[in-house]
């Protein structure tokens, strides 16, 4: 495995409030990283750090031992639902499509091939036969299959999942998971920012513990555990008893 992310030393804050503090993180390729931690604890700040999307205070990333500017067609980002605009009015085949542009030069006109490899992506999803609807009269779960299909569609290395199962029925979410799994085999680099904990084990190979600061990260296995859980979300641990949540990671 090669080292496909470096953080080192990233802090971040918003309107002099620190968000994300002194960050030390190596990611590997070829897992799929669950990236966990209650709300408001830098998740997203993360993913949007590493892009290069929002300005950082202090600390280094290298992507692929190089600034993330220098190889951002390697790099697939799906974001929050909220952050899309579901009234723009594009089909699927051309959100999808749109993970081709980092392939072409400036004016450079999409080719047989790039509607091919689009073709594929969606069929992979199981959304073929969607490609002519507009974005914003699909279901819930098949939009967030339209955005992966485009990042499928980009032929990146690495893929950044922002919340990708809200509102996504569970047949939509377990055949997201086991295609991040295959991209996973093929030595693809996959991060999932994810809120159910009872699906951890099952899901991801690695984790990652965040609350501002990194708690700890490695394998699910070594890392997932009571005592990091707790780390990760002391304020909410009570409410995480209540409904039940704890005693079904214990089984």
């Amino acid at each position: 495995m090669s080292t496909v992310i470096d953080v080192k030393g990233l802090s971040v804050s918003y309107e002099r409030k620190r968000v994300l503090s002194n960050i030390f993180l190596k990611i590997e390729s070829g897992n799929v990283y669950g990236v966990i931690g209650p709300n408001g604890a830098g998740k997203s700040t993360l993913f949007k750090s590493i892009l290069g999307i929002i300005n950082i205070n202090t600390g280094a990333i290298k992507v692929f031992d190089k600034e993330v500017e220098e190889v951002r067609k390697r790099v697939a980002y799906v974001p929050q639902k909220d952050e899309v605009d579901w009234s723009f009015p594009a089909t699927v085949i051309d959100i999808v499509l749109m993970g081709r542009y980092p392939h072409k030069k400036m004016l450079q006109r999409l080719d047989k091939n790039d509607h091919r490899i689009a073709e594929q992506a969606l069929e992979k999803l199981g959304i073929l036969d969607l490609r002519d609807r507009q974005i914003g009269a699909l279901s819930g779960g098949q939009q967030q299959r339209v955005f992966i299909a485009r990042a499928i569609c980009q032929e990146a290395d690495l893929f950044f999942l922002d919340e990708p199962f809200v509102g996504v029925d569970m047949t939509t979410e377990h055949k997201i998971i086991e295609i991040l799994k295959e991209l996973a085999a093929e030595d693809k680099t996959i991060l999932v920012v994810h809120h159910d904990l009872a699906t951890v084990d099952d899901y991801f190979n690695k984790v990652i513990l965040l609350n501002q600061r990194l708690l700890t990260y490695g394998d699910t296995t070594e890392v997932f555990t009571r005592e990091n859980i707790a780390r990760t979300y002391a304020p909410q641990m009570q409410i995480l008893q209540e409904v039940g949540m704890i005693d079904t990671l214990e089984k």
